[in-house]
């Protein structure tokens, strides 16, 4: 059914990017806890950016392959996911801080913006068992192994000021 350029494709479309945006969020909301410049809204709109622009990549070809000839015409959807992953690359690019030779700030937090791009276009392909499994494996490593890391920093700390 089409009225003024709507169909259903549409509102299914949507459907995922919110449901991107969903679990954008669960990494977002993290980040939040971990008191980090790129949250709860930034991971949302990077997982649902990602889902839309692959959606819309879909629609373009398929409106392109029913107006030319597919032969002279070709789509590379893996394109669409290298200019998605470029522009978001910049942006959590923005987010790395070097304190000192030693101290670099943002590394985990550009990575999640980069993570949240993947889970999008996993959305955007239909892939949902695949977004929701991965939006729980970062979950695991921003906690989990994050609260590791930590304690290890701790033990190291402890043995430097036994050593002086």
């Amino acid at each position: 059914m089409e009225l003024l350029g709507f169909d259903l494709t549409q509102l299914r479309i949507l459907g995922y990017v919110g449901i991107s945006m969903l679990l954008g969020a669960v990494i977002g909301i993290d980040r939040e806890f971990a008191d980090k410049p790129a949250g709860l809204r930034t991971h949302m709109l990077v997982a649902g950016a990602a889902t839309l622009l692959v959606a819309l990549s879909k629609i373009i070809a398929n409106s392109f392959y029913s107006q030319f000839d597919p032969q002279i015409l070709t789509a590379n959807p893996v394109r669409i996911m290298q200019a998605v992953i470029t522009g978001v690359s910049f942006l959590g690019a923005g987010t790395i801080i070097r304190r000192s030779t030693k101290e670099i700030e943002g590394l985990t937090t550009a990575a999640s913006i980069l993570f949240a791009t993947a889970i999008g276009i996993a959305v955007a392909l239909y892939q949902l068992v695949l977004a929701i499994g991965s939006t729980l494996l970062v979950l695991v490593i921003l906690r989990v192994i994050g609260g590791f890391e930590t304690w290890i920093l701790r033990k190291q700390e402890q043995i430097q000021s036994s050593d002086e």
